[in-house]
């Protein structure tokens, strides 16, 4: 093998395992998404978890995370605000990348 395949499956590898960790501090977003949005509609703890399943099911089948984000909007309906929702998230991404992948460097 050539230095230059070798060079080729290292960035190969990286690539796969960023996407990996990127889909799995994702996941924990929703989660803590999820856990919130529970939260200000007054939902039990397992309610709460069910509604986590739901969050992390609808994001894996759709593309985008815009039907994930149409949904807890509809869901908090009146509770909160679109730019709240997409703000948590944003803010939920951030602490997940961190805790998944580590501090940005």
């Amino acid at each position: 093998m050539t230095t230059f395949d070798e060079r080729e499956n290292a960035f190969e590898n990286k690539f796969a395992r960023d996407a990996e960790l990127e889909f799995l501090a994702e996941a924990a977003r929703n989660k803590q998404v999820a856990y919130w949005a529970a939260e200000l509609m007054g939902k039990s703890a397992m309610e709460a978890a069910q509604y986590a399943k739901e969050l992390i099911r609808i994001d894996f089948e759709t593309p985008g995370h815009e039907p994930l984000i149409r949904r807890v909007i509809s869901d908090l309906d009146g509770i909160a605000d679109e730019a709240t929702v997409r703000a948590k998230m944003a803010e939920f991404l951030a602490s997940a990348r961190e805790r998944v992948i580590g501090p940005a460097k």
